[in-house]
C-alpha cells in the first residue's frame, strides 16, 4: 500500500525552525513524563507540513531515548502489563492504520483529536479503579492502543489506565517506556510497508537525534526531584494541552 501524502519532506527556513524548538521541548515532556513524544510531534508537526511522516521519526528517536535511560528503568518495569498490552496492540495495530489513512486528511484529524480529548476528559473527571486491571481491561487497552498508534497517540490509553490504578510515578513511566519498545518495534514495519517511511525519515532523525537526547536527558533529570503529586498533575495537564491542541488544529 502506498500512500499519496507519504511525500519527502520538503521543509522551508520558518518550518525547520518551528521544528527545532517542538523536538527538543517534546523530548523534556517524554522524558519526564514517559509519554507524548508522538503526540507532541505530530501535532507541532501539523502546523508546518502534513504530520504522518513524523510518526516515524518520533518512534525511531523514542527508541534512542529509551536506550539512553534504560538502566534507570529496568528494576520498576510491570513486565505482565507489558506482555499483555502488546498481545492486544499487535493485532489492532495494521487495521487502525489501514483505517486512518482510507480516511480524508481532515477527517483523520479530527477523528486522532477526539480520541485525545477522550483520553484527556478520563483523567479530568477523575477515573479511578478500585483495584489493579485485570487481563480483560489491560487486553483491550492494548487493542485501543493498536488502533490509534498509527496516529502517534497509542501510549494515550495505556496512561489512563496507569493513572486510572493510581500507579507510582516510577512504575508509571517504566512500564509505558517498556511497552514503547514493543508496540515502536512492530510499528516500524508496519509504517515502512504503509510507505511512511523513506530516506528522509532517517534523515530527519539523524539530525534532530541530539536536540533529542539532550530534552530527554534533561527531562530524566527533573523527573528523579519530582514529588508523586506533581508528576501526577502535570500528567493530567499534558493531556489536555494535547487534546485542546489536537482540537484546535482540526478546526483550523
Amino acid at each position: 500500500m502506498s500512500l499519496p501524502f507519504a511525500a519527502p519532506f520538503d521543509l522551508g527556513p520558518f518550518a525547520i525552525a518551528w521544528l527545532a524548538v517542538a523536538f527538543p521541548v517534546a523530548a523534556f515532556i517524554r522524558g519526564y513524563t514517559g509519554f507524548g513524544l508522538g503526540a507532541l510531534i505530530v501535532t507541532a508537526g501539523a502546523v508546518v507540513m502534513n504530520p504522518l511522516p513524523l510518526v516515524a521519526v518520533a518512534i525511531f528517536s523514542d527508541l534512542a531515548m529509551t536506550a539512553q535511560i534504560w538502566r534507570s528503568l529496568r528494576r520498576d518495569i510491570d513486565w505482565r502489563m507489558v506482555f499483555i498490552l502488546f498481545a492486544g496492540a499487535a493485532p489492532a495495530l495494521p487495521l487502525g492504520l489501514w483505517a486512518l489513512t482510507a480516511l480524508p486528511e481532515d477527517m483523520a484529524r479530527a477523528v486522532v483529536a477526539g480520541f485525545v480529548m477522550l483520553m484527556a476528559l478520563a483523567l479530568v473527571m477523575g477515573w479511578t479503579l478500585r483495584r489493579p486491571a485485570g487481563k480483560g481491561l489491560t487486553l483491550g487497552t492494548g487493542v485501543f492502543s493498536g488502533l490509534v498508534n498509527g496516529a502517534g497517540v497509542g501510549g494515550l490509553p495505556v496512561v489512563v489506565l496507569l493513572s486510572a490504578e493510581g500507579s507510582a510515578p516510577r512504575r508509571f513511566r517504566a512500564t509505558l517506556l517498556a511497552y514503547f519498545i514493543f508496540l515502536g518495534l512492530w510499528t516500524l514495519p508496519v509504517l515502512w510497508w504503509s510507505g511512511l517511511i523513506t530516506r528522509d525519515t532517517v534523515l530527519i532523525t539523524a539530525l534532530a537525534l541530539p536536540l533529542f537526547l539532550l530534552g530527554n536527558w534533561l527531562g530524566s533529570r527533573r523527573f528523579m526531584a519530582t514529588d508523586p503529586k506533581d508528576f501526577r498533575r502535570l500528567v493530567n495537564l499534558l493531556l489536555l494541552v494535547l487534546a485542546a491542541l489536537g482540537v484546535v488544529r482540526a478546526l483550523w
